[in-house]
């Protein structure tokens, strides 16, 4: 499995483009912007796109939604409870392209040998959701968080839709996960979930009160 995290818009929103690297088949996590750079990674790289994951609706992780999905013929998937809800900064709904799938808690998606387990962790938007995603092969696990976490922070909840005593249930869940990840959030470094547990406040804050 690989993974490959491309920066994009103004707000360097994580786009993620996750890989099979036997059978070259990849996922797109989160394509906020320039469909272009997108797109020439999959070409250059000769990869088949046949999903294009949302972990929320607001419009710096989307925009590139509809250009992806004319390029590739992926699959997109969403939790349903942004879409027409998730309002940010933008003032933009999220609205679903025609064809597209809905996910939530408890589903699985397959792309080749990897898997994406899907959480739904809402706090941010009442849709949001991590996907912890796993490669048959290697057994390796991460989370993309979306912005639910981030590296010794968390997503904001002051937007239409958020609520920070969801958010704060949202992290507990995630650090209750038994084991280490690799942590893949929607904006700025990875980071691990144990170094979560151990230094972000808001994580230590949902383990004891939440």
């Amino acid at each position: 499995m690989l993974i490959k995290t491309l920066p994009v818009g103004q707000l360097e929103t994580n786009c993620y483009i996750v890989t099979d690297e036997d059978t070259l088949e990849c996922a797109v996590i989160d394509p906020g912007d320039e469909s272009n750079t997108i797109m020439d990674y999959i070409e250059r790289n000769r990869l088949s796109c046949k999903a294009v994951l949302l972990t929320h609706g607001h419009f710096d992780h989307v925009g590139a939604v509809e250009g992806v999905l004319a390029e590739t013929g992926a699959q997109l998937y969403v939790n349903p409870r942004d879409e027409g809800h998730a309002v940010g900064m933008s003032g933009m709904k999220f609205k679903m392209p025609e064809g597209g799938k809905y996910y939530d808690e408890g589903d699985i998606v397959r792309v080749g040998g990897v898997r994406f387990g899907v959480l739904a962790t809402p706090g941010h938007t009442p849709g949001s959701v991590t996907l912890l995603c796993g490669d048959d092969r290697s057994k390796q696990d991460v989370l993309f968080t979306g912005d639910t976490l981030f590296r010794g922070s968390c997503g904001r909840t002051d937007f239409p839709g958020g609520s920070m005593q969801e958010e704060m249930r949202s992290l507990r869940k995630l650090c209750m996960l038994p084991g280490d990840y690799e942590v893949y959030p929607g904006h700025m470094d990875s980071t691990t979930l144990e170094r979560e547990r151990r230094f972000n406040y808001y994580c230590r804050e949902a383990m004891a009160n939440y």
